[in-house]
């Protein structure tokens, strides 16, 4: 063998082990994308499974071409803002059986457009945004959670263009209706904005009608007060002993003058002069 056959033995065995080695690196993702305790498969794209990974929130380094992204049977309690905004190719997203209370607005920001399903069933999700799911195309699967029928809930469902199946899995565990608990969500024939609105403004009503009822009764108790003050100041003046006025005492002093010829009846002096008349004889008057 020459040293020419020698050298390309040599440079196609190492063309086939480069080969090999890139070939390995398309359809098997470094270990340090993947992470830690999923698993990460490329078929028809990039499958990242989490499950049962004892995680208590989303992975926040997940590989940017994830297909589908299984993060079900762990202790998550948050889907933080824009969590999946960097994975553009996201087809599946798988949520459930976690410890999830509520959905934020922008909890699924950047994969509205690309997301076809989303699972966040058999979580403890009793509130979620209006606007939680009103850009999405996905199906939802939302059923075995505490739901509470609210105005927020209503307008978050009626914004589902794609998803009117969804309302049938929603059971009102409590509502602002209580005719409602344990009953499906499609049982609501009742507007509960309107409804939610009408309780404030009764509530306003009541409190208004509270705030005047104070006022009419700080009135008559003042109207009152006043009566009892001037009933007991009128009577201090009536139990004053009179006396007598003078004649320079005022301009309403009386006279009167006797005459020879008065037949009346007698009047006595002491009564003339407390009532302010003035007695004068009859030589007086000449």
């Amino acid at each position: 063998m020459t040293l020419l056959d020698l050298w390309l033995s040599r440079s196609l065995s190492m063309w086939l082990l480069l080969q090999s080695l890139v070939l390995m690196a398309l359809c098997f993702p470094p270990a340090s994308m993947c992470p830690k305790g999923c698993t990460c498969v490329r078929a028809e794209g990039l499958n990242v499974t989490c499950s049962r990974a004892h995680l208590k929130e989303i992975p926040s380094e997940l590989p940017t071409d994830t297909v589908l992204l299984q993060l079900d049977h762990n202790q998550i309690t948050l889907v933080p803002a824009r969590a999946f905004q960097g994975l553009r190719h996201l087809r599946e997203l798988n949520l459930s059986h976690n410890a999830l209370e509520t959905l934020d607005e922008s909890a699924l920001w950047g994969v509205e457009g690309t997301l076809q399903t989303l699972d966040i069933s058999h979580n403890q999700i009793s509130r979620v945004h209006k606007d939680a799911f009103a850009l999405l195309k996905a199906h939802i699967r939302v059923g075995h959670n505490p739901w509470h029928c609210d105005c927020a809930l209503q307008q978050a469902l009626r914004g589902m263009a794609y998803n009117h199946e969804v309302a049938g899995w929603v059971l009102c565990k409590t509502s602002e209706l209580p005719d409602l608990e344990g009953r499906p969500f499609l049982a609501v024939d009742a507007d509960l904005c309107n409804l939610a609105k009408r309780t404030t403004d009764y509530a306003m009503l009541v409190t208004m009608f509270g705030w005047f009822a104070m006022v009419i009764s700080y009135v008559v108790y003042y109207v009152r007060q006043n009566q009892e003050d001037a009933r007991r100041h009128l009577e201090y003046l009536k139990s004053l002993p009179s006396k007598p006025k003078k004649p320079d005492e005022g301009e309403d002093v009386s006279t009167v003058a006797l005459f020879p010829d008065y037949h009346g009846p007698e009047i006595h002096p002491q009564f003339l002069e407390r009532n302010g008349w003035i007695i004068v004889s009859e030589t007086d008057l000449i």
